[in-house]
Order: structure tokens, then sequence, then C-alpha cells
């Protein structure tokens, strides 16, 4: 099986935001409208999604923001099945950075996700939107 056969496309960019009200207020500026407002319970974080049209930005709160080009903190696929999507990159020897697929109360029903290492440093997030 292909690991791209278990993708429809890009879900979000994550974005880390030192002030996440700048951040919200800019992306708006822009013509993004927020879709979703709420708290990582993992860490406690603010996190809030913007769309326009087709593109979703995810900013969050961090302290770990670099404030620098370069600064994206991830690139989340739309996984169509997360489970064979993480199987399928750790047969393929993927630098896979979780042990398993985790959960998030996003949305109305949650997401479940994991995250690959590029060469660059990079994230690839696998997310599925329940």
């Amino acid at each position: 099986m292909e690991l791209s056969s278990l993708v429809t496309g890009i879900q979000h960019i994550g974005v880390p935001a030192k002030d996440i009200a700048a951040s919200a207020a800019f992306y708006e500026s822009l013509g993004f409208r927020p879709e979703l407002d709420t708290i990582n319970e993992t860490n406690g974080a603010r996190v809030i999604f913007l769309r326009l049209h087709n593109l979703v930005i995810e900013t969050y709160e961090s302290g770990e923001a670099v404030g620098k080009p370069g600064a994206v903190d991830h690139i989340a696929l739309d996984a169509v099945d997360v489970d064979a999507a993480f199987a399928q990159a750790k047969a393929q020897g993927l630098n896979v950075l979780d042990e398993e697929v985790h959960f998030l109360p996003f949305w109305e029903k949650g997401v479940r996700f994991f995250t690959v290492l590029g060469p660059n440093g990079e994230k690839v997030e696998y997310c599925q939107r329940l």
C-alpha cells in the first residue's frame, strides 16, 4: 500500500504564536475566518483554527515560537485512515515521532494523529478528523 493513497490533501499548517490574539487578528486581516477556538487539554494552550477557502491555519500559544522566517511548526495531511497510515509509515522506516496514534478532543468528535520527522527537521502530521 502506498502511504499517499491514505491522504486526501493538506489539512492544516501549524503556526506557533507568542501572542495568539495578534496572530488570529493578522490572519483575519488576510481574510481567514475562525472556525474553532479551543484549549488543548494536554498542555492548557489556546488553539485557533482559521480558514480561507481550502487553507486552514492552526495557530496555538507557544513559548517556543521562534519569531522568524521558517517558524512553521508542522504541515498536517488529511488522512482517511490514520491507523493504516501509521502502520505504513512505520513499515517504510520513516522517522515516526510517536509511539502510538494520539487523540485530541478538537472539533465535534475529535482528531487522531501522529507525526513523522522530515530530513530538514520539518514535522509532517497525519491527521484524521473524526
